[in-house]
């Protein structure tokens, strides 16, 4: 059966329908998956093998039957590590059916048909009793439901439930604790994410301060947690204020609470500076003396010889509600709150803390809309100095006294920009109510209310009217907008400036006035891994899980590219830097379509693993912006 997908094209902005295959949801959704990752992590498998080993030894010890239940078993690893360890039977419970029917697979190919009972439901359906789906409690509770933050993914509901209803009590469980670790830390760059700085301009007239709405300085903004690969954070980015700190852990093995709660400790800084960042990992100890111990500290906590490259687990960057001077020695207070699904910190002084006895901490809503509007990278790019240095070195050779400017970006500072360095007129182009929003709050934090207009209104349905007659002379864009998760997707703006053309003066200058697509053949340090079919595992043949993602990786979508933030996965290149396409928007859309071919000579021996694509956009003749490579690259 084949399905009719409605779906919106970022480039062109048009709606497509695209006939899809059913299970085209599951397809998309085991493509992007971390499966492979989670095979190739080996200090997680290893751990988790020797944890298993020593909880069935300890149940037989006892003189019990070893009865295992596994949730999230996935492709059923842990079931048969646990069948191997000589455990009596396991119960392996996977919801995601695609999945399910995999492990189904992967068990009989790995000869435990008679051992492991694979169940396709949520745990909390499973059933227990003569006629359930499990005949009895199992005394070994073995799960992988972990994300970066440890509960994301709703690994305390779940246990909560396990220990009431499918499991004994005092059971073994593997892993065994969790404990969640912090650290104050002052960074610019990481508060860069989260805050917007003020942009200083320097104008004709002197020099202009582009700054936030306060609502917005205040704002705490969106409770998701920043999840990134901290081992790549140069230790230039960021000042250490306090020692490595329990914040709190969790006994699996013992009935867990998934209610909301608070958690409290006390921090001295070792260093005066701006509290801003609380950064946060998590270990597990796989057993209860914590001899097996699998830990995500970054590089400055621990010595880089136990370092394990993983991506399905990395460090937590979280946002103070407000930046704090501390002093070196002084008394802080760090509260942890969470509630099932999610964590969060307030930072309070011990004087304030005398004050407020049981202090219940609401959770970060951004009410100001612009982190709604800007994600973090965003925050980080309208941050950037030299990014902005650039427009604004372009924007004053093309702009003069009588210029009528539109700007077509989402969100975008340009406008103000535009205005401070003496366009005549200035209308913004905003594709969301939110957008317009938060545009409306910056012009007034700005005294611009009535300096720059505002028009929320696709690009081919503007008249005349919405521009009281005058004809467009200087079109501008970042470009940038929110719709766009792929370097091209940005060329929606040429787009706009063809449907706009009819508003445009004859001579018209459009900045910026072209684009280049660019490629470079790189050898991935680690990134490889999330992609690189297993084979086996800790002797389990798991053939049938690469099989199973290479099929999802031949649909449609998931050929195209996929977006990562690439300072966070090193590589070397293999070729140098070269253009691809170019994309001229002085001139409208061609009517038909654009492609290259050619080939690329490799300098240097390695494992090509993949081509990295970036745009760059030539504001001007000699100006441009990049939004990939910063620099030549070298051999490393």
């Amino acid at each position: 059966m084949k399905t009719f997908c409605g779906r919106a094209n970022p480039t062109t902005g048009a709606m497509e329908w695209v006939e899809e295959d059913e299970n085209y949801d599951y397809h998309q959704e085991i493509a992007r998956s971390r499966y492979a990752d989670m095979l190739h992590d080996k200090d997680r498998n290893t751990k988790y093998y020797e944890g298993i080993r020593a909880a069935v030894s300890r149940v037989k010890e006892r003189g019990e039957k070893a009865i295992v239940l596994d949730i999230g078993t996935g492709t059923g690893l842990l079931s048969m590590m646990a069948a191997a360890a000589g455990a009596d039977f396991c119960y392996a419970i996977e919801v995601f059916k695609p999945m399910a029917n995999a492990a189904v697979k992967i068990v009989e190919k790995n000869g435990f048909r008679d051992k492991i009972k694979v169940i396709n439901k949520h745990s909390t359906e499973v059933t227990v009793g003569p006629d359930g789906d499990m005949q009895c409690r199992a005394n070994i509770l073995v799960t992988e439901l972990f994300d970066t933050e440890l509960i994301g993914e709703g690994a305390l509901p779940t246990y909560e439930h396990a220990h009431k209803y499918l499991v004994q009590e005092g059971c073994e469980a593997v892993p065994h604790r969790a404990t969640v670790y912090v650290q104050l830390v002052e960074s610019k760059r990481m508060w860069s994410w989260n805050k917007l700085f003020p942009v200083r301009v320097e104008a004709e007239d002197g020099e202009k301060i582009i700054v936030s709405p306060s609502e917005v300085e205040k704002c705490p903004g969106v409770p998701s947690v920043c999840d990134i690969q901290l081992n790549q954070m140069p230790s230039s980015d960021f000042t250490i204020l306090s020692d490595v700190v329990t914040m709190f852990s969790v006994d699996f093995s013992k009935p867990v609470r998934s209610a909301s709660t608070c958690y409290r400790v006390q921090l001295e800084p070792v260093k005066s500076g701006k509290a801003q960042i609380v950064l946060s990992w998590w270990d597990i100890d796989m057993d209860p003396s914590g001899t097996i111990n699998c830990t995500m500290a970054p590089y400055w906590v621990k010595s880089t010889s136990a370092f394990q490259w993983r991506d399905h687990w990395m460090q937590c960057v979280y946002f103070l509600p407000n930046e704090e001077p501390v002093l070196q020695g002084e008394q802080l207070y760090l509260t942890a709150c969470r509630d099932e699904y999610s964590v969060w910190y307030k930072l309070q002084k011990a004087r304030e803390e005398e004050n407020k006895a049981d202090v219940r901490v609401e959770s970060p809503v951004c009410r100001c809309q612009a982190h709604l509007l800007w994600n973090r990278p965003r925050f980080g790019q309208l941050n950037d100095q030299n990014r902005t240095c650039q427009y604004v070195k372009s924007l004053m050779k093309v702009l003069k006294a009588d210029s009528v400017c539109l700007c077509v970006s989402d969100g975008s500072l340009l406008p103000v920009l535009a205005h401070h360095l003496g366009a005549q007129q200035v209308f913004t182009l905003e594709n969301s109510a939110v957008s317009c929003s938060v545009m409306q709050k910056f012009f007034k934090a700005n005294d611009l209310e009535d300096k720059i207009k505002i028009i929320e209104a696709r690009p081919e349905l503007l008249t005349p009217s919405h521009f009281k007659d005058q004809k467009i002379s200087v079109l501008v864009g970042e470009p940038f907008f929110t719709t766009s998760l792929l370097p091209w997707h940005n060329l929606y703006f040429w787009y706009a400036r063809t449907a706009v053309s009819q508003h445009l003066t004859s001579d018209v200058t459009v900045l910026p006035q072209s684009a280049s697509l660019h490629m470079i053949i790189v050898e991935f340090q680690d990134l490889w891994r999330i992609r690189s079919p297993c084979g086996t595992c800790e002797g389990f043949d798991v053939q049938t899980m690469d099989d199973m993602i290479q099929n999802s990786l031949n649909f449609r979508e998931s050929k195209e590219a996929e977006p990562h933030p690439l300072w966070e996965y090193p590589c070397k290149s293999l070729s140098d830097p070269q253009e691809v396409l170019t994309f001229d928007f002085r001139e409208t859309v061609p009517p038909h379509g654009l492609s290259t071919e050619g080939s690329v000579n490799l300098l240097r021996k390695g494992k090509s693993h993949g081509a990295v694509l970036w745009m760059e956009y030539h504001l001007t003749a000699d100006i441009s912006v990049s939004t990939g490579l910063t620099q030549i690259s070298n051999e490393k």
